[in-house]
Order: structure tokens, then C-alpha cells, then sequence
């Protein structure tokens, strides 16, 4: 069965791929990005499945015009996957104001209001499945991308909330987290200035592994966007996909962690319930 899809962040990386891929099986795509030209080949090649449009995720009056443009003129959508975003790189107090700001614009506000826009028009026409793109840095963290894991974070705790809102209406929800993997997102981190205070430090070590290449890039893109678009298919939606072994070994221990240390906090969280409370 031929499925609709929208996608932002297209031009490269994931949101290229995944592109590539449906169009290939026979699938039609609504593909975004902010340069349009990018697609020009896929164009020519596909011209009756591809739908193009220019879109910035930081320009949210765009994002709903978008969304309502692709509706109307493709009838149904099935699967809307939020994939822009990039990777601010420094430690919190090399960034500058300006970067924080836009990366959370981009990878949080900008994934937010696209679901915000999606929702009226996946609940009018009876449901359909919404694929956020997050990371294995949604549920742990490296020295140096605070305030990209702040936003990933951020964005699995919405998806976590707003699923449970729209369940009703047929509406449902997966948030795949890659590990690290060669797409272009190394190659386009916005990197602060190093401040020579923190060269051995935890952040100057992650700092010196990107550079000399030591900090290991895993994962098989090509496959990894496969598992996402078998995601779509199944019934009831995985809330989360693990993708690459070094994410399944980094979430695995960072929730075993946690968990330990929960489990280790039982009678002290109790001890702060109103007292007359039963187990008091």
C-alpha cells in the first residue's frame, strides 16, 4: 500500500536517506528543507511522488502554511517525521548566547510546533503516525553538547506527554534514537571557541576525539533510517527504536544507573510524603 509522508530536513543525513528510500519503494513524499534545489534530481526522477517545499523550522508561521499546503494538496498524509535539527558543540560556558538560542529554536521549539501544526489535520483525517527523530543523547549525555541534549531531552518528554493526549484520536508516536553515526552532522556542528580552562577536563578530551577521530561513528545510516520506516508499520507504535549498538550499550547503562540509584532512594522519597500517609 502507497503511504504519504512528510519529512523536514531533507537536503542531507537522515531526512535524505529516508527520502531516497521511499520514493525508491514507491511511496510519495512531501520532503521540506531550506534549500529546494537540493531535490532537484529526485525531482526529475520522481515527478509524480515527490512533493517539495522550502521550509526553516525556525520560521513557525511557515511550518503551519507548509503543513496546511501538503494536506490540501496530497489529500492524506500518514507519517510525519521531524528530522531537522543540528549539534551545538562547547562546553556550556563556551557557548555564546546567540547559539543557545538557536539551537533550541531549531531542534526543540521547531520540533514542537511542528507536531503542534500536524496534529489538527492527523485528528481530522482519523489518525496517523508521527516520527520524531531524537538521539541516544535523549536519554544520556556527553561533556560538550548540554544544550543539544537539553533539547532532545526536552523533546522526548513532550512527545511522552502529547502521546498520551492524542492517543485517542488514532494518533501515535515513535522517537528513534540513533547513536552516534557518519551523516553530516559531525561536519556541521556549530563548535564554540575552546577556553583554555577546560583542555583536561572531560569536555577538552571529547573535544580532542572529535578532531583526531577517535570518538567512534558506529552506526550504519542506510539502516538505521530502514528500521525507522519499518517503525511505521507496526501496530501498536514502539514509543522509542534504539538504533546502533553503541546507543543500546550507552541508554542501557545510563538507565540501569538510574534505576539502582531509584531503587537506593525508595525510603527516603517515601519519608517525604504528608504525614498520616499509609506506609508512614
Amino acid at each position: 500500500m502507497q503511504r504519504t509522508w512528510f519529512i523536514t530536513g531533507t537536503s542531507t543525513g537522515f531526512g535524505r536517506i529516508m527520502t531516497e528510500q521511499l520514493l525508491a519503494r514507491g511511496d510519495r513524499v512531501a520532503a521540506t528543507l531550506r534549500s529546494p534545489t537540493a531535490l532537484a534530481e529526485l525531482q526529475a526522477r520522481y515527478p509524480g511522488q515527490l512533493w517539495v517545499a522550502q521550509l526553516d523550522v525556525l520560521d513557525h508561521d511557515a511550518i503551519r502554511d507548509v503543513l496546511a499546503r501538503a494536506f490540501a494538496e496530497l489529500g492524506r498524509i500518514d507519517v510525519v517525521v521531524s528530522n531537522a535539527a543540528y549539534g551545538l558543540f562547547g562546553a556550556a560556558e563556551e557557548l555564546s548566547d546567540a547559539q543557545v538560542k538557536r539551537q533550541l529554536d531549531t531542534n526543540l521549539l521547531g520540533s514542537i510546533q511542528l507536531i503542534r501544526a500536524a496534529l489538527p489535520h492527523l485528528r481530522q483525517q482519523g489518525g496517523g503516525r508521527v516520527i520524531q527523530v531524537s538521539s541516544e543523547g535523549g536519554q544520556i549525555a556527553y561533556p560538550n553538547f548540554s544544550v543539544y541534549h537539553a533539547t532532545k531531552w526536552g523533546i522526548e518528554g513532550f512527545v511522552e506527554s502529547v502521546a498520551q493526549e492524542v492517543a485517542p484520536f488514532g494518533i501515535d508516536f515513535t522517537l528513534a534514537e540513533p547513536g552516534p553515526t557518519p551523516t553530516n552532522f559531525a561536519a556541521g556542528l556549530d563548535a564554540a571557541p575552546a577556553l583554555d580552562a577546560y583542555i583536561d577536563t572531560p569536555s577538552g578530551g571529547v573535544r580532542r576525539a572529535l578532531a583526531d577521530g577517535s570518538f567512534k561513528l558506529t552506526g550504519d545510516p542506510v539502516r538505521m533510517v530502514e528500521v525507522m520506516i519499518d517503525s511505521a508499520e507496526q501496530a501498536p507504535a514502539p514509543r522509542r527504536i534504539t538504533l546502533g549498538s553503541t546507543a543500546f550499550e550507552s541508554i542501557h547503562a545510563a538507565l540501569t544507573g538510574r534505576l539502582a540509584q531509584l531503587e537506593g532512594q525508595k525510603d527516603l522519597a517515601c519519608s517525604a510524603d504528608l504525614p498520616g500517609l499509609a506506609g508512614d
